[in-house]
């Protein structure tokens, strides 16, 4: 089969479409003909030789596919060949095929078309769980998410606030902003102009942030810190600012708050199908009923990969980018 890999570490240059073998599929996987796959930010770090696959992962890159079931291992139950799907993977997406834990895997939501199913998995896994099943956002909460028109961001928007809770974005143009506002963010910050932390108080009356998803990292840790409310919990998901930065813990300990670092990747293949169950249960509803959309701002042939990085990396994007692989 065809597949993308990286000719060692650099920029949107070092990306190969290659001959590589078919996977087969193990004992409780199903073996997936790729109609389309999702770029993330993570390919792209792995690309730079800065994020490498888990152990035993594949180091094709590509963390969610949308496609047909070709074939299921054995133990597998629930899924046969030709059902519709997209899957959460730790790599490998950038394929014609790709085989996955069948926990990983779920149904293609009503009304969504294949193709645009490969923008679900890893942007719903990883807003659902951090959000709701780490920081345990509430109705009411003010929720302050950095990035806001990338494919996280624009999933976090809406999902918050199909929850209830208030959604406060920062993000680098008013093209962008606008792109959240219409989502349902409350308060746009334009962080090239604006201070985030003087606009969350202002926002907020002086309370502050409730929850905020970061995915900057050591570069935003002190005005984060300086943005929550007493007991508001800061979920750090990303590095684009730097991994290694001070902390005081006597605005930690005064606000009784909660710094929590994650990553979706390298968890046990348990907890992702657990959490890929949580998105079933409480987010694909609200995809089927109209409420929350995918976000799909380009879509490149699998042999025009290097030219969906480079896309990328300009910045300019909002929302998702796709490769097409398969017919959807």
């Amino acid at each position: 089969m065809k597949a993308v890999l990286y000719d060692g570490a650099g920029g949107p240059e070092v990306l190969r479409l290659r001959e590589v073998p078919a996977p087969v599929p193990a004992p409780g996987e199903v073996l997936i003909d790729v109609a389309a796959a999702g770029l993330n930010r993570a390919d792209v770090q792995q690309r730079r030789g800065v994020y490498p696959p888990p152990p035993g992962a594949s180091e094709v890159p590509g963390l969610e596919v949308s496609g047909r079931i070709a074939a299921v291992g054995d133990g597998v139950a629930g899924f046969g060949p030709g059902d519709e799907v997209c899957a959460l993977l730790a790599g490998g997406g950038y394929a014609e095929q790709v085989a996955v834990p069948a926990g990983q895997v779920l149904p293609v939501p009503a009304g969504v078309d294949l193709a645009t199913a490969a923008a679900l998995p890893e942007v719903a896994a990883t807003v659902f769980s951090n959000l709701f099943m780490t920081a345990a956002v509430q109705a009411g909460d003010h929720v302050l998410i950095h990035g806001g028109a990338g494919g996280i961001g624009t999933m976090a928007v809406q999902l918050v606030r199909a929850f209830g809770a208030v959604p406060m974005v920062t993000a680098g143009s008013r093209a962008k902003l606008d792109v959240a506002r219409a989502l349902g963010a409350e308060v746009l910050i334009n962080y090239r102009e604006e201070d985030f932390v003087a606009r969350v108080r202002e926002a907020t009356g002086g309370h502050g942030a409730d929850v905020i998803l970061d995915v900057v990292g050591a570069k935003y840790l002190a005005r984060n810190l300086e943005a929550l409310a007493t007991a508001g919990r800061l979920v750090v998901i990303g590095l684009q600012g730097g991994a290694r930065a001070e902390l005081d813990l006597g605005v930690l300990m005064r606000k009784r708050a909660a710094v929590i670092g994650t990553t979706l990747r390298a968890r046990p293949v348990e907890e992702k199908a657990a959490i890929m169950r949580a998105v079933a249960e409480h987010v694909w509803p609200l995809v089927a009923s109209g409420a929350v959309t995918a976000q799909v701002d380009k879509v490149f042939p699998l042999a025009e990969a290097a030219a969906a990085h480079e896309y990328f990396d300009s910045g300019d994007h909002v929302g998702k980018i796709l490769l097409a692989v398969g017919t959807a």
